[in-house]
């Protein structure tokens, strides 16, 4: 289901990104989660936390791949959290609406199954940059710096977080050692 005004009260929210190392909340439960018909990928332009609109940065999206699957964490929001907690992820994920909300059928790793609150990259938005060369995305991640800070640590914050629930992405970690190697080369959001 899309659109704030339409979203019926959900217990859970997935947790994909920087979700996973900041929620910005404290949750009644983490476990580890699988959602089918999405991967992760570094999609989205950042105009505002991890870049600028002259220097954009790239982060994570959930992107539409039914064959895919991606892991993350289910986080469950305490009831008398909910409205604010929702209040405070629509702030930050639907800044610039080029994640829209979806309720999404996750796997818990103890077996149960929730839906969860997602947010989903729309590939209609100009933010949208699906498909960019890894040596491409390396290079504007090492560039980028936003109101949350640097593009790089955001990708490195996520690899770290994702092998240390047991969901290493050897995408990601691949990602991260050309951001590295640019870093070291002196690439900065400067060049």
């Amino acid at each position: 289901m899309n659109g704030i005004g339409q979203m019926r009260k959900i217990d859970w929210v997935f947790g994909y990104g920087s979700l996973i190392w900041d929620p910005g909340f404290a949750p009644a439960e983490t476990a580890r989660a699988w959602l089918t018909g999405y991967a992760r990928s570094f999609c989205l332009r950042s105009i505002q936390h991890r870049g600028t609109a002259s220097l954009p940065g790239l982060v994570l999206g959930l992107d539409a791949q039914p064959e895919a699957e991606c892991g993350g964490l289910a986080l469950r929001i305490a009831d008398h959290d909910h409205d604010e907690v929702l209040a405070y992820l629509r702030a930050r994920e639907l800044v610039t609406d080029a994640y829209q909300e979806a309720i999404l059928p996750l796997r818990l790793e103890d077996g149960r199954r929730v839906e969860a609150l997602a947010y989903v990259m729309r590939r209609d938005h100009v933010q949208y940059a699906g498909g960019l060369p890894v040596d491409e995305q390396a290079r504007i991640i090492a560039q980028a710096h936003g109101g949350r800070g640097p593009n790089a640590d955001y990708l490195f914050n996520t690899a770290a977080h994702l092998a240390q629930i047991g969901l290493g992405d050897s995408d990601m970690d691949h990602l991260s050692d050309k951001v590295r190697r640019l870093l070291e080369q002196g690439i900065n959001r400067t060049s």
